[in-house]
């Protein structure tokens, strides 16, 4: 299959995908796609309104049906920078940005930026023509102040910070108010990267402070005796609670790290350019570790009690704070949630499941189901979404995707179709498609959680000590003996070695 036919067929199955996942408004209404402006490519004159009505190449670039669906990387690099008849809109600004890390890396394309701006402006000769200087700098600091606000975390590289600091400097010489807007632009950059230092700073202290619950067990028995259901017995506050998590971790996640995180290996066969020392994806890991934590968090608290009354009513409670999640539009604590209580040493509890009523469990399990490619989910996160796009209150815009879903979808997208077509050029036909579903992605982030933090509750969740996978096994043959020989091995030698460690 060619690198066309297999994007097309891919673009038909995201279709149906996004169709699923919510998607109400037509991404092109949304984000208005480019149209193919000659005058950035030579001084014949300008024409704003010129589309080409056939399929053909032009400067590097290719149209079809009026639509960019390719190019070489340098016309495409071109197409990004404004002149003083032309600024490219933010569709192909943002899904520029977003996908150009796949053949270079953002200080490079800055460079290339700011060589563009100068030569093709003549920023570098003294004798410029000011009122030029005046038409075009506010088109290129527009850019500027989109690149830092949209991939703010680009500018944690020292080289991109130099490229912006030579550009703007440029731009402003002279004129008060150029000078005061680049200004407001840099401090808005720099609060940004201080609060994202700040995050991950006390995501290090948290995750430092986080002990093996085994082992807070044995040294300090009476630690452990405090519970999910001591800290907060109602299950609307503790989805609220979880709400309130997701969304603080979902804002700092920056749109390159979908793409940064497919970069596992070079997808120009080899090309050295490829970046492989940026830190690539650091938040977006942090999110999905939040999401195993939360997980294994659950199933402590199933395993924990001794009594088989106490663990039951344990489930029954998680049971319905997952219902509270899912009406909340919280589905990636759902499904959390859900993971715990399907995990072995949780679902072995014959004896304490059957005193649960499962009733509900079994209606969140259904809208969960993998089947059909998560239908089911994609329904209801359909109805969320459609929700959050007519929403009177802050709590109906809420809309948090099942993450690793996400992340799925956006590989398999990638992966199906060649990012080079056999010309040669940049195939933006499947960037488009990859800008789609992480520009709703952009949405659903910058909802800001409605409810009322309760600290006690937040700590707990984030820090209260877990037990292993082998000591949640252990936790649980303690509460229900093993049922065949192979669980009594298993019991035996975790006992050896886990109460045994020194």
């Amino acid at each position: 299959m060619s690198g066309g036919s297999s994007c097309a067929a891919i673009r038909r199955q995201t279709s149906a995908r996004l169709i699923y996942s919510g998607v109400s408004v037509p991404f092109e209404d949304k984000m208005p796609q480019t149209p193919p402006f000659p005058a950035m490519y030579g001084s014949n004159g300008y024409n704003n309104n010129l589309y080409k009505e056939k399929e053909e190449d032009y400067e590097g670039l290719y149209y079809h049906d009026n639509n960019l669906v390719s190019g070489s990387l340098e016309a495409l690099i071109e197409h990004l920078v404004p002149t003083v008849a032309y600024y490219p809109d933010r569709t192909y600004i943002f899904t520029f940005l977003l996908s150009s890390r796949l053949f270079i890396h953002p200080y490079e394309l800055m460079s290339k930026v700011c060589h563009l701006c100068v030569d093709q402006q003549r920023l570098t000769d003294p004798q410029a023509d000011k009122a030029r200087v005046r038409k075009i700098a506010p088109k290129i600091l527009q850019l500027l102040t989109e690149w830092t606000e949209t991939f703010p975390y680009d500018f944690r590289d020292e080289r991109m910070m130099k490229s912006l600091k030579e550009l703007t400097h440029r731009l402003s010489t002279g004129d008060e108010l150029y000078r005061k807007a680049v200004q407001q632009m840099t401090q808005t950059l720099i609060r940004k990267l201080t609060t994202l230092s700040q995050y991950e700073e006390a995501l290090a202290k948290i995750n430092s402070s986080v002990t093996d619950r085994l082992t807070v067990l044995k040294t300090k028995p009476q630690s452990i005796q405090r519970d999910i259901l001591t800290i907060c017995s109602d299950p609307f506050t503790l989805a609220q609670q979880l709400t309130h998590i997701e969304l603080e971790r979902l804002s700092y996640i920056g749109p390159e790290e979908f793409i940064q995180a497919l970069v596992q290996k070079d997808p120009l066969d080899n090309d050295k350019r490829c970046f492989s020392d940026h830190k690539k994806a650091s938040n977006l890991e942090a999110y999905v570790e939040w999401f195993n934590r939360l997980s294994y968090l659950v199933a402590t608290e199933i395993c924990m009690p001794v009594k088989k009354k106490h663990r039951a009513r344990v489930i029954e409670f998680f049971i319905d704070v997952a219902r509270e999640c899912f009406n909340i539009g919280n589905f990636n604590s759902l499904m959390a949630i859900i993971t715990g209580m399907n995990m072995s040493p949780v679902s072995r509890l014959k004896k304490t499941w059957g005193k649960v009523k499962t009733a509900k469990f079994d209606i969140l399990e259904h809208q969960m189901d993998p089947s059909s490619n998560f239908y089911n989910y994609r329904t209801a996160l359909r109805g969320a979404t459609q929700r959050s796009i007519t929403a009177h209150s802050s709590r109906e815009k809420i809309v948090i995707p099942f993450f690793s879903l996400l992340i799925k979808d956006i590989y398999f997208l990638n992966e199906g179709c060649a990012s080079r077509l056999p010309t040669g050029h940049v195939n933006f036909e499947k960037f488009w498609e990859l800008a789609k579903q992480v520009m709703e992605f952009m949405t659903w982030k910058k909802v800001e959680c409605p409810f009322d933090r309760d600290r006690k509750i937040l700590q707990y969740l984030l820090t209260a000590p877990v037990f292993s996978e082998d000591a949640l096994y252990l936790a649980s043959y303690e509460s229900e003996g093993p049922e065949n020989n192979m669980e009594k091995d298993r019991w035996k030698s975790l006992r050896s070695s886990l109460l045994n460690r020194t």
